[in-house]
C-alpha cells in the first residue's frame, strides 16, 4: 500500500503540471477592437500639440 501511495505523488504532480500548461497556453482574445481604440487614443495624444508656456508663471 506504502508503494501505491509514493507512486501517486508523481502521477499527481503530472495532472497538476498539465493542468498548470493547458492554463497558461489557453488562447487570451481580448479582441483587437480594444487594442486598436488603445493605438488610436495613443496616437491622437502623441499628435497633439504641447501648450505654450505661459510667460506669467515663468519664476526665474
Amino acid at each position: 500500500m506504502g508503494a501505491l501511495l509514493w507512486l501517486l505523488i508523481p502521477v499527481l504532480a503530472a495532472l497538476a503540471a498539465t493542468l498548470w500548461s493547458t492554463w497558461v497556453t489557453r488562447n487570451r482574445k481580448s479582441g483587437d477592437v480594444a487594442e486598436l481604440a488603445g493605438y488610436a487614443r495613443f496616437r491622437a495624444a502623441m499628435e497633439k500639440e504641447p501648450p505654450a508656456p505661459d510667460p506669467a508663471s515663468d519664476t526665474v
